[in-house]
């Protein structure tokens, strides 16, 4: 296999409905492609938290027979007082008697609703912790392998005029670099890249003595999301989105250094004046 694994292959391989050609085959290609490796577990992953969040957070198991006694006793009680009616009593403080038992089974039907978006919100942040993670991971290999191979970048170049059109045709976005680096901060080349089997653009620069890999993807969500930070191995690992992109960053270097590179990043994307350095 020279491609990446389709997206029914690899839901396939996560729920081991794969024949034992199809597997060897799989597996051959994950040997050698680090994409598909990463992505396969995110998938297994996702897939285990999904199940245990399903789980989590469950109605009482009383909760059902609860409210059919609940509503036989007020049917009880309403049909009692209809047919031998109190001295004095009237049919709207008949009714606001049992109206009282009403209220208190749609406080229990509130709860378990309740209790439903409450189970929803955990897995989906539950999903989101788990995809955060796989991303972490991919990112951090991919940057890894660039300083392990020791190669150059598949475009070379320091001027943006030449970096930004190299990826024309090759990603379905479009990006902006700075027209001016943080002091010591140099861009050095980049190289087509592949995220949860998506094309990215993977910057390469140097601060100082250290590399950073910066990738940057199409966005999936629609709202601009959170920025957050993590640490994988030493290196630092730093996400920010805007209306259309999502920018992942990694390296070893300093995170305030870090920091500096990818707001010059963001503030290219939004257009917002740069003061030069």
């Amino acid at each position: 296999m020279t491609d990446h694994l389709t997206h029914d292959l690899m839901n396939a391989l996560v729920d081991g409905e794969l024949t034992s050609a199809q597997l060897a085959d799989a597996n051959q290609h994950l040997a050698s492609c680090p994409s598909c490796t990463s992505y396969a577990l995110h998938q297994s992953l996702l897939k285990s938290a999904t199940a245990k969040a399903g789980q989590r957070y469950q109605p009482p198991p009383d909760l059902k027979e609860r409210l059919a006694r609940l509503t036989a006793r007020e049917d009880s009680q309403l049909q009692a007082r209809v047919s031998s009616p109190s001295q004095g009593s009237s049919p709207r403080r008949t009714w606001g008697y049992g109206s009282v038992g009403w209220a208190a089974a749609a406080v229990l039907l509130v709860a378990s609703a309740s209790m439903i978006l409450i189970q929803r919100a955990a897995q989906r942040n539950e999903t989101a912790t788990v995809e955060r993670a796989a991303l972490v991971t991919e990112v951090f290999d991919q940057h890894v392998a660039t300083l392990a191979g020791n190669m150059a970048p598949q475009v070379v170049s320091t001027d943006r005029h030449t970096v930004k059109p190299w990826f024309q045709g090759k990603i379905p976005f479009s990006f902006n670099l700075p027209q001016s680096l943080p002091s010591d901060t140099t861009l050095e080349g980049a190289n087509l890249a592949y995220l949860r089997n998506q094309p990215v653009a993977e910057l390469l620069f140097s601060i100082g003595k250290h590399r950073v890999s910066v990738f940057l993807r199409q966005k999936s969500g629609s709202a601009e999301g959170n920025e957050w930070a993590n640490e994988q191995s030493g290196f630092h690992v730093r996400e920010f989105s805007t209306n259309d992109l999502e920018i992942v960053a990694v390296s070893d270097v300093d995170p305030a250094r870090l920091a500096e590179l990818l707001t010059a990043i963001k503030t290219a994307q939004t257009g917002e004046p740069q003061q030069s350095k």
